[in-house]
Parts: C-alpha cells; sequence; structure tokens
C-alpha cells in the first residue's frame, strides 16, 4: 500500500510539473519569444539561456520521466526495472540537455544521420506491425478492439514523424530555402490523432475482465506447447 501511495505522490509531481511548466508557462513564455526582438528577451526573465528558459525546456521531459516512475511505483514493478527506467532515461536526457546548454559538444549536421535514421524508425516500425499482428491473433474480443485502436495510434505518429522529418530537415535544403514557412497543423493533427488512439486502445485493454484475461493467457500457453 505504501508503495502505491508513493507511485502515486511521484506521478503526480511530475504531472503537475508537465502541466504547470509545460502547459501552463508555454504561453508566457510563447508570448515573449514570439513577439519581442532576441535582445528584448534577454532583458526579461525568459533570457535566452537563463536559469527560468532551461527549467521551461526541461520541465516536460523529467515531469515525464517522473511520472513513468510514478506508475511503475504503484504497479510495484521489480525494483530493477524502475531503476534502469529511471535512469536509463534521465541519462539520455542529460546528455541532451548538457548538449542544448553547450556544456558538452554540439553534433554536427550530418545529412547521412537522416537517412540512417529514418531507415531505423521505419524498420522499427514494420517489426512492431509484425509482432502486432502475432500478438492480435492470439486476443479474443474487447482485447482485439484495443488493439486495433493502438495500431491506429503507432500508424498515426509514424506519419507525423514522415512530416517532422521534411520540417527538421528543410533549413538544410538549399531548394527550400527561399520558399514560405509550411504551417505545422498536418503535423500536429498527426500527433494528436496518434496518442489520441494509444489513449483509447490502452482504455479498452484495461476493460478487458480479469476471467477473460485468464482465458487469454490459457490460450496462449497451449499455442506455445
Amino acid at each position: 500500500m505504501k508503495t502505491k501511495k508513493t507511485g502515486l505522490v511521484v506521478f503526480w509531481i511530475g504531472a503537475a510539473l508537465m502541466i504547470g511548466m509545460g502547459l501552463v508557462a508555454s504561453f508566457w513564455a510563447r508570448a515573449a519569444y514570439r513577439n519581442l526582438s532576441l535582445a528584448q528577451v534577454n532583458e526579461t526573465a525568459w533570457e535566452y539561456g537563463g536559469p527560468l528558459l532551461g527549467l521551461w525546456a526541461s520541465a516536460v521531459p523529467i515531469g515525464a520521466i517522473l511520472a513513468g516512475i510514478g506508475v511503475l511505483l504503484y504497479v510495484r514493478a521489480k525494483r530493477s526495472h524502475i531503476w534502469l527506467f529511471g535512469i536509463g532515461v534521465f541519462a539520455v536526457l542529460l546528455a541532451d540537455i548538457l548538449t542544448k546548454f553547450r556544456i558538452l559538444p554540439t553534433p554536427p549536421h550530418v545529412p547521412l544521420l537522416y537517412g540512417v535514421a529514418g531507415g531505423l524508425i521505419l524498420a522499427f516500425f514494420l517489426a512492431i506491425l509484425w509482432f502486432w499482428a502475432k500478438r492480435r491473433a492470439t486476443l479474443e474480443g474487447p482485447a482485439k478492439t484495443a488493439a486495433d485502436l493502438q495500431l491506429a495510434g503507432y500508424v498515426f505518429l509514424f506519419i507525423a514523424m514522415w512530416y517532422l522529418c521534411g520540417d527538421l530537415s528543410r533549413p538544410y535544403q538549399k531548394a527550400l530555402s527561399d520558399l514560405p514557412l509550411a504551417s505545422p497543423v498536418s503535423t500536429i493533427v498527426y500527433l494528436v490523432l496518434g496518442w489520441l488512439f494509444l489513449l483509447l486502445g490502452q482504455y479498452k485493454s484495461a476493460q478487458v475482465s480479469p476471467d477473460l484475461r485468464g482465458q487469454i493467457q490459457s490460450k496462449e500457453m497451449e499455442e506455445e506447447l
């Protein structure tokens, strides 16, 4: 019981950090950067490279890590899994933050990296679909609906990734430099739809009755034998 309560506390701390700094404070920070010059911004609390901007920039990632640790504590995951999740994800985030604030060297732009990363993401996506199909074949009733909703989420997020690739690479494309900036609305729509369908899939999965879960697990064990 104590572990579950601790998990809830950690989760809500992470959620408050994401909502407070990532959502509420964003309107304040974005207004300054949208309406003022860099020199004018540097005379405010949101000066570029200042502590408040740094806190705002890292709030959502840190909040997400805390929320993840919170739910792992809530479900009483193994301590090793909790430590691996927390330390592993935070190490990646810390390296990114130190790079952004130029404490670590800023990596150079490497065009080949886009192709390699894109190829890896495509391979991961196709592998997810493959294992999704194998998993869905063992499901019954509402569990199949949950899996179908999650599949829609995966596809929407993959499409969003494709458009993000274009948005991120555009500054480095000489032929596109003179064109007006494109609206990111379509990318945002795909991102929202992806997360929405993942949520619906998780919600539907959580509604699967314990009896049905037992039947599904028994069927899986029989097939493995």
